[in-house]
């Protein structure tokens, strides 16, 4: 091919994949929220935002023009790593502070703390979950077996899925799913089921977020280019119905996902260098959806 045809091939493929990005955007995020990790709509359908790691155990509620118009402190809290936020059907907000980019940390915490419309001051205080993973020992884990980061996570009935962020090598491309309880104890995770994304490259396949919709039929998990969305599950076996795979475009460290309605999708990217920074909204009725496996195939693995 010559250089020509493929440097116009090259920038007309790059180009489609902004528009694809770009053309989902809603919300220019609130500078301060540059390493924004989870997201939850209230009941009110407001949006809250957690960073990650580093900032204070704060939560962020954020206008339709994207600044920050309400900032909570979690006092008995530390954000170690805070990676993902999911809610209950209560309206209780859960915080993960589960990153585990090392593979190191044997004990992870999750803060549980009362509906975000019902606090009326700027501080609060979580009930606290602990949990570890039993097939965890004292030895450092093999690099073949580095699959307890953890960056994503659901509630359902009384119970918290979570689905890890593999950091094999060489990379298998398996996000394994784990359930803890979802009120305050010491928990060991149980493993309850797996799902490949894909092997290409970790960056782009290793899941960062997840998020359940509201009437707990359709989940969606994210990584830098896609959305898995599950459904036609049985109970909490998320993997056991079809999989369809939604391309997001260009490639930005896309953080948090969640559901404003039951077939809207939010999910955000971190800024990096003048590009990201947002929040994008989906429709999944209208979405190019490949299909990776229906349910008829899923029951005969």
């Amino acid at each position: 091919m010559p250089l020509s045809i493929l440097l116009v091939f090259v920038t007309t493929s790059l180009a489609h994949s902004i528009y694809v990005l770009y053309s989902k955007k809603e919300i220019s995020v609130d500078p301060k929220l540059r390493e924004i990790s989870g997201i939850e709509f209230d009941k009110y359908n407001r949006l809250w935002a957690i960073n990650d790691g580093g900032d204070k155990p704060k939560l962020y509620r954020i206008n339709s023009d994207g600044e920050i118009e309400k900032e909570i402190l979690v006092s008995n809290a530390k954000n170690i790593d805070w990676e993902d936020m999911t809610q209950n059907k209560f309206g209780h907000f859960f915080l993960g502070d589960f990153g585990n980019n090392d593979n190191n940390r044997k004990w992870l915490t999750i803060y549980k703390i009362e509906n975000p419309i019902d606090i009326k001051t700027d501080t609060t205080e979580a009930e606290i979950i602990k949990f570890t993973y039993p097939e965890l020992g004292d030895a450092p884990v093999k690099a073949n077996e580095r699959n307890y980061d953890l960056e994503a996570f659901i509630a359902h009935g009384r119970h918290l899925y979570l689905f890890t962020k593999n950091r094999t090598e060489p990379f298998d491309g398996v996000t394994n799913l784990y359930k803890v309880g979802d009120h305050a104890a010491n928990f060991d995770a149980e493993l309850i089921g797996s799902f490949k994304t894909c092997t290409t490259i970790k960056t782009l396949c290793w899941i960062t977020s997840a998020a359940l919709s509201p009437d707990h039929k359709k989940l969606v998990l994210l990584d830098s280019t896609s959305l898995w969305l599950f459904e036609d599950f049985k109970g909490d076996n998320f993997f056991s119905g079809s999989v369809y795979r939604i391309q997001l475009g260009i490639v930005t460290q896309k953080e948090a996902v969640t559901f404003y309605d039951q077939n809207t999708v939010v999910f955000t990217d971190e800024e990096f260098k003048g590009i990201g920074g947002n929040a994008y909204f989906i429709n999944l009725e209208e979405a190019d959806k490949e299909l990776i496996r229906n349910s008829v195939q899923a029951a005969d693995d």
